[in-house]
């Protein structure tokens, strides 16, 4: 049994708030890489050139590399040998948010009712995701997320017999009703399968997954490249002023679900697609 005390919980994810909010992680920086040098269009070009360049100074001078510092959500994996001591979990958890937040001077966003509208004054609280795994250790994943991009999502229950195509258009749909809105070249998070909420978990979860590693189920590898291609021939483009690199990648996880549904969420983030994960 390993022993954590939930101080180490705040102080970790405080930190954790300040950097995602501040550096892209190596896989997003390399594709990011990528897409602006082999994206065809000239004005495409120059719009990855200017976010290249916000990049570098958000990660030089400490500026958020988005105004919008989002909401955050934490997915928590946590090991059954491990025994976490001196509070409660949960405030750990939002604890660390809010020294993250107003420590690091990052916007504060969120509103304790959704109709009064009254700002909580410290981007607290969190959206916390627990899973209990194997082991003594705890993976932290910290993904703060704008609503730019997360009002642009969507969750359709299709029928069965709507099949592997009726997923397609659904992803494509999505895509191209966000279009420039969710500050392209974006990041396709998608959950097949489960119940309504399941597939909106598995979407966003999706979004925390290297782009550069592709899922380990043949047929969802192949769909992820297949839609990839698709959604960077609808010609939206970088900052949606055209070109050919309207998103970095397409992450799909998949779960079993009924025999009379076939759910299917699309979480699409901006071009940052901002994460830190850390193990303890």
């Amino acid at each position: 049994m390993k022993n954590i005390d939930v101080n180490t919980i705040s102080e970790t994810i405080a930190e954790m708030c300040i950097e995602a909010n501040h550096f892209l992680t190596d896989d997003m920086r390399g594709a990011f890489n990528d897409a602006a040098r082999t994206e065809e269009s000239p004005i495409g070009r120059r719009v990855l050139g200017q976010l290249q360049e916000n990049l570098k100074i958000a990660g030089e001078d400490m500026i958020p590399i988005c105004q919008d510092t989002g909401m955050a959500v934490v997915f928590m994996e946590i090991g059954q040998d491990v025994h976490f001591e001196g509070g409660n979990l949960e405030d750990a958890v939002n604890e660390g948010v809010r020294r993250g937040y107003v420590g690091g001077f990052l916007r504060k966003s969120v509103v304790g009712d959704p109709i009064e509208r009254k700002n909580t004054g410290d981007n607290t609280p969190a959206i916390i995701h627990y899973s209990i795994v194997p082991g003594d250790e705890v993976k932290i994943t910290v993904a703060p997320k704008g609503f730019g991009s997360e009002n642009m999502s969507r969750v359709f229950m299709l029928k069965p017999a709507d099949g592997i195509e009726g997923v397609k258009n659904a992803i494509i749909t999505a895509v191209k009703d966000a279009g420039p809105n969710a500050c392209p070249p974006m990041v396709v998070g998608v959950g097949i399968g489960g119940t309504f909420e399941k597939c909106a978990f598995l979407a966003k979860k999706a979004l925390t997954r290297p782009v550069n590693i592709p899922s380990d189920i043949p047929y969802v590898r192949e769909l992820e490249k297949e839609l990839l291609e698709k959604i960077n021939k609808s010609g939206i483009g970088p900052g949606g002023l055209g070109g050919t690199k309207t998103a970095l990648a397409v992450n799909i996880n998949t779960y079993p679900t009924h025999i009379a549904g076939l759910p299917v969420a699309v979480n699409i983030c901006c071009h940052v697609n901002r994460h830190s994960v850390r193990v303890l």
